[in-house]
């Protein structure tokens, strides 16, 4: 069961000029920033009351960020929400019709487990399922 929206995902060229932009239009400094080898990435977050912005940089022409904003240009990529068992939900995801980009969750960013639904079976938004890493 999805219980909140966990972040909203921002593709951008330069992190460091991004951060500065945000830092000044939110009024705080990213609490967080980490490189996730396996997407290719870097990222740094924002929290504002219960929300949080995540910020993404591709490190490689070939990674997902840097071909959106080839495709696309900079701005917002996804949409997370929270759940607490990923794995049970990605099931029912799977039930339902939506299309999975991937069969297991994954290590992301801010000490998460993350699975993504493809943009074409939620209406063109890829939306991202996010679960704690408890331990």
């Amino acid at each position: 069961m999805i219980k909140k929206i966990e972040h909203i995902g921002i593709a951008v060229r330069n992190i460091e000029q991004a951060n500065d932009l945000y830092s000044n239009l939110l009024g705080i400094k990213p609490y967080k920033s980490e490189e996730v080898q396996s997407e290719m990435v870097l990222t740094s977050f924002f929290k504002t009351g219960d929300s949080k912005v995540e910020l993404l940089e591709g490190k490689s022409p070939d990674c997902a960020i840097s071909k959106f904003i080839e495709k696309k240009g900079e701005g917002l990529h996804h949409i997370a929400f929270e759940v607490d068992d990923i794995v049970a939900e990605m099931e029912n995801l799977k039930k339902l019709g939506f299309t999975l980009l991937s069969e297991q969750p994954k290590r992301g960013a801010d000490n998460k487990l993350i699975c993504f639904v493809h943009p074409k079976s939620a209406n063109g938004v890829l939306v991202e399922l996010c679960q704690e890493i408890i331990g």
